[in-house]
């Protein structure tokens, strides 16, 4: 009886290892990430680059400051864009923080989004849409 208690505790042991989505940094995913605001490709500028923050695990907005997030990327001069590497597959809350020079204002907004495993080796494309 004491083995099979002790077969069926390291099975459990296992499969508990191996079904848990960590995100986080020090994976091969990549997102790039286009921030717009009313369907408009928010550019990085010299003086404002677009900043993306990322909460691991978390599907919703865990606040607007800094401290909220565990990481964060910014964008390159004149790239419509911000690269954002090496996640591992996961579950993120994403926040992205632009200027909009047509309208002289921040912009910011969010969405949950999900690594999944089939798709941690490559890179995503995708849209945060942003309000005043």
């Amino acid at each position: 009886m004491k083995k099979i208690l002790t077969a069926v505790f390291l099975l459990s042991f296992v499969l508990f290892l191996f079904s848990c989505k960590k995100a986080g940094l020090g994976g091969k995913a990549t997102l790039a990430v286009t921030v717009k605001h009313h369907d408009l490709v928010i550019m990085n500028h010299i003086g404002y680059p677009d900043t993306v923050f990322f909460k691991y695990n978390a599907k919703d907005l865990p606040g607007t400051a800094a401290s909220d997030f565990d990481t964060y990327f910014v964008g390159e001069e004149g790239e419509d864009h911000v690269h954002c590497e090496e996640l591992k597959p996961g579950n993120y809350y994403i926040y992205a923080v632009g200027f909009d020079t047509t309208i002289s204002q921040r912009v910011t907004g969010g969405m949950p989004f999900t690594i999944k495993g089939k798709d941690k080796d490559i890179e995503q494309d995708i849209d945060i849409a942003v309000v005043e």
